[in-house]
């Protein structure tokens, strides 16, 4: 093995420097919650200052070993070069994926990637060098901890006017791009693309949509944006919140490690059907009554539905006050209730704002005879019987699985609540019939409670969080990051968008991968129920992950799905394409036995992919031959076996496609799930077949 050159000697000592550097930060941080806050601070400033140190030790103890840093910038010194570098004239600046420096005064040792000067690492070029002399990109061992030894390499690319070197095509980072898929997804700070890093680097307030074809890292973009956003407005997102909403648990628990890993924790990462999981999931909507169920058109049957309880006045009201009794008129009751209703607040909100202008009518009467009104006495006023008997009647406190039991388990309450919105066929689809359903007590819509052994679908905990919204609007966040958008329902939009109502989104998607029944067939629809109807969609057709050949086959599947979107492209000419007919069943399961056994001779993980039905018999075959195989949920497994509906938004180095027919009729979007199981290759697919391929029928 050749020695290493002096240069390279030079680079390990300087990370064991800044090695040595993050330790002492670390411990810093410890001493920092060992000493407490200024013991001049106030109970209360004390408190958030120590709950502060501790946030940011444990962030600190949490930080995933890793190399420290990935790239260098050498900003030109003098002449044109020095001049474009402006502040920066001959500096050099190391980037990794936080900031280190050996105090916090002293000039950084490591700059953060997400730094300013850090974006011309990314954004430089030949054309545009931005004052960039030499920029240059660390290779680093496969599976590195941070130790220096592993440190193997290193490329400079010289972006200065006649530079010989500039334009190559950098080794060091398509080797990063092709690194084979095993475990969790991981962070793409080195890798980030100039086109990547405009949508990384987008202001906080504006909201972005992302159409990316496979392959182009939109979900790496949506997780760093996360993290940039975290870094560049920290009070203001910190105090608001950022949520990652994912399509299940699976796909969340794949792309766990990449906030941690860009020094970014505490992030709250989940899914939709988590985050209005108000009661358990017990029971199943078939296709009809979940079709329903989804659409946008339920707002408006909930929203009858709720105000169906809200009763005009059948009499005057008398407000007893010592010896003396106050009136208020039948009319006046009815304009208060007309007014709170035409100003169409929150259903808790105008329950009181009637109570406090009832008060308010009783107050003026009173004032005119005797003076003005202590707040002592408009509270006793407000709380009196007579008032809250009037309030509970007119605008009664109701709870929102009380008022979906009473819609969907009374069929005339429903009919009533979505007469001339859904029709009779879409009404019985959704009304509850039989005991496992209905909730025995419900006699009528106003009457009805909610039985203990109620079974709520995930489709009812939908239209429950719209209630609920309708009831109190709730606080949000001031960033929400969503992906696979593509297959969210228009009531699942709108309840992310009472999540974000003062705050923005990063959506991201792909519409060629929508398979739900109310998937959209174009991003205006799906912005329109996110409530961003204004934000910009940017499209990603450029392929870093899937090769060439693979990309090829996925566009002749493309052009037969009823979506708008770009064929997709491919930087990567390497990675394998075979696709084998077989002459049945058995002699398929064999064919995906000899496939897996060979991509065992190789590096990188295995995902069979099959038509849910038929997951257990290829998983059966590999036992049968001694080939152990995992679940989709068993992350860091060699070989994983999973049904084609959990694929999206994971990837393996070797795909082995099983029967793509089966995939395509399985469902009524069944061609684009094959295109989602296509495109999960790194670097080989595999296609076994008895049947005819969907592309060529």
């Amino acid at each position: 093995m050749p020695s290493p050159s002096d240069a390279l000697v030079q680079e390990r000592s300087y990370h064991d420097a800044c090695r040595a550097a993050l330790a002492a930060m670390v411990e810093g941080a410890e001493e920092q919650v060992a000493g407490g806050a200024d013991v001049s601070a106030s109970g209360a400033d004390a408190e958030v200052l120590g709950y502060q140190f501790r946030s940011h030790a444990k962030a600190m103890r949490e930080l995933p070993e890793a190399p420290l840093f990935f790239g260098r910038l050498d900003f030109g010194g003098a002449g044109p070069e020095g001049d474009a570098a402006g502040d920066h004239r001959g500096q050099r600046y190391y980037i990794g994926r936080l900031r280190i420096t050996e105090h916090p005064s002293a000039p950084p040792l490591v700059v953060d990637w997400r730094a300013p000067v850090s974006r011309a690492f990314y954004q430089a070029g030949v054309q545009d060098p931005q004052g960039v002399a030499v920029r240059r990109r660390f290779g680093w061992a496969p599976g590195s901890k941070g130790d220096s030894a592993d440190l193997t390499g290193m490329e400079d690319e010289h972006l200065g006017e006649g530079e010989a070197g500039s334009g190559e095509e950098s080794r060091i980072l398509a080797g990063e791009i092709e690194r084979p898929r095993v475990g969790p997804m991981r962070d793409i700070a080195a890798t980030i693309q100039p086109e990547q890093d405009d949508l990384v680097r987008g202001d906080l307030a504006a909201s972005v949509c992302v159409q990316g074809a496979p392959g182009t890292g939109k979900t790496a973009v949506g997780l760093h944006r996360a993290a940039y956003l975290l870094y560049t407005h920290p009070q203001r997102v910190q105090r608001s919140g950022l949520l990652i909403l994912g399509p299940n648990r699976t796909f969340l628990r794949y792309i766990a490690e990449v906030l941690p890993s860009l020094g970014e924790t505490g992030v709250r990462q989940s899914t939709v059907q988590d985050e209005v999981a108000r009661h358990p999931v017990r029971a199943h909507d078939d296709p009809a009554a979940a079709l329903v169920k989804h659409d946008a058109r339920m707002a408006e049957v909930l929203r009858r539905a709720l105000y169906s309880r809200v009763a005009p006045p059948a009499e005057p009201l008398a407000v007893p006050d010592g010896s003396y009794r106050w009136r208020v008129g039948l009319g006046e009751l009815e304009r208060i209730i007309e007014d709170v209703r035409g100003e169409e607040p929150p259903y808790a909100v105008g329950r009181e704002r009637v109570r406090s202008r009832v008060v308010r009518a009783v107050q003026e009467q009173a004032e005119r005879r005797a003076g003005p009104r202590s707040n002592t006495w408009v509270q006793r006023i407000g709380r009196c019987r007579p008032v809250s008997a009037f309030v509970d009647g007119a605008w009664p406190r109701v709870r929102a699985d009380e008022v979906l039991a009473g819609l969907l388990g009374d069929p005339d309450a429903l009919a009533a609540a979505a007469d001339g919105v859904l029709d009779g066929a879409e009404q019985r689809a959704i009304l509850w019939t039989g005991p496992p359903r209905s909730h025995k007590t419900a006699k009528t819509a106003k009457t009805a409670k909610p039985a203990k052994s109620a079974k709520w679908s995930a489709a009812d905990l939908v239209l429950m969080d719209e209630i609920e919204g309708l009831l109190e609007r709730p606080a949000g966040y001031g960033h929400i990051v969503v992906d696979e958008a593509q297959d969210l329902s228009p009531m699942e939009c709108r309840a992310i968008a009472r999540r974000a109502g003062f705050g923005s989104l990063t959506v991201l998607g792909d519409l060629a991968q929508a398979t739900t029944p109310w998937a959209p067939r174009s991003w205006a629809e799906l912005l329109a129920h996110l409530g961003k109807p204004d934000a910009a969609v940017t499209p990603l057709t450029t392929g870093f992950r899937v090769p060439r050949a693979v990309v090829g086959l996925a566009n002749q599947l493309l052009a037969r799905l009823d979506v708008d979107v770009p064929p997709a492209r491919s930087l990567r000419a390497d990675g394998e394409l075979r696709v084998r007919k077989a002459a049945d069943a058995a002699e398929v399961e064999a064919g995906v036995v000899g496939a897996v056994r060979d991509a065992l001779g190789r590096e990188g993980s295995i995902g069979v992919i099959a038509a849910d039905r038929r997951v257990e018999r290829v998983r059966a075959a590999l036992g049968a031959a001694g080939i152990g195989s995992a679940g989709p949920d068993e992350l860091g497994a060699r070989v994983t076996v999973l049904p084609a509906s959990l694929a999206k938004g994971l990837e393996y180095d070797h795909v082995v496609a099983v029967e793509p027919a089966e995939i395509a009729g399985a469902e009524p979007r069944g061609l684009h799930r094959l295109y989602v199981v296509l495109t999960r290759a790194v670097s080989r697919l595999d296609v076994l077949h008895s049947g005819p391929l969907p592309w060529e029928v």
